[in-house]
């Protein structure tokens, strides 16, 4: 087994081990389309149907995604040192502030921390994304200007971490392929009962008194 069939089989055990826990929201989220898991070939390789409950899907994704994160930090950090030197100065350069989104579990990363009001309801006193505004540090002083040498090198960096990215990719979704079963019995057990709980809800909610 390769590092990262192995690392793509332990995330799915921690997703499984996830799933029962998972309730259908009780809010309205803002309407906007996921950038990760809309056409993603993470959703394809793990046959997740359109009608699974997005958070469900995002909790998957976003643990693929952190596979393919981690496997690019280790070969910038190994093969690339310009783009890794680049990549360290600047966390270092810009460090600070309040980010609500920092240090979320897989499931609810990238997903926007601040829901809309429900529909009556009193709008929010204040918002995670207004506080990380109102506690921002000041703006660092600019870093020192690369060579022109130095640009090229970095491009060409830039151009081999992308490869990286895409290879371990497509290696991923391979070793995902290989998880289909398991994914769709805990989708069956864990979450069909549910979203079907929901749909009868609302359908007697909807029908005309007698």
């Amino acid at each position: 087994m390769t590092v990262v069939e192995d690392r793509v089989s332990v995330a799915v055990d921690a997703w499984l081990r996830w799933l029962p826990s998972w309730r259908p929201g009780s809010h309205r989220g803002r309407t906007r389309v996921c950038r990760r898991c809309t056409g993603s070939p993470v959703v394809m390789a793990a046959a997740i149907g359109h009608d699974v409950p997005h958070q469900v899907t995002h909790a998957l994704t976003s643990r693929m995604q952190r596979i393919i994160d981690r496997g690019v930090d280790e070969y910038t950090e190994r093969e690339l040192p310009l783009l890794h030197a680049e990549l360290t100065g600047e966390e270092l350069w810009s460090s600070g502030g309040y980010d609500p989104a920092a240090g979320l579990e897989p499931e609810f990363e990238g997903i926007d921390p601040d829901p809309e009001p429900a529909e009556g309801s009193q709008p929010y006193l204040f918002t995670l994304a207004g506080l990380a505004e109102e506690v921002r540090p000041e703006a660092p002083l600019p870093r020192p200007p690369l060579t022109a040498q130095e640009r090229e090198v970095l491009a060409a960096e830039i151009a081999r971490a992308d490869d990286c990215a895409e290879e371990i990719g497509r290696e991923l979704c391979l070793a995902l392929v290989t998880h289909r079963a398991r994914i769709a019995a805990a989708i069956e057990r864990f979450v069909e009962p549910q979203v079907q709980a929901m749909l009868d809800e609302l359908s007697r909610h909807l029908e005309p008194p007698r």
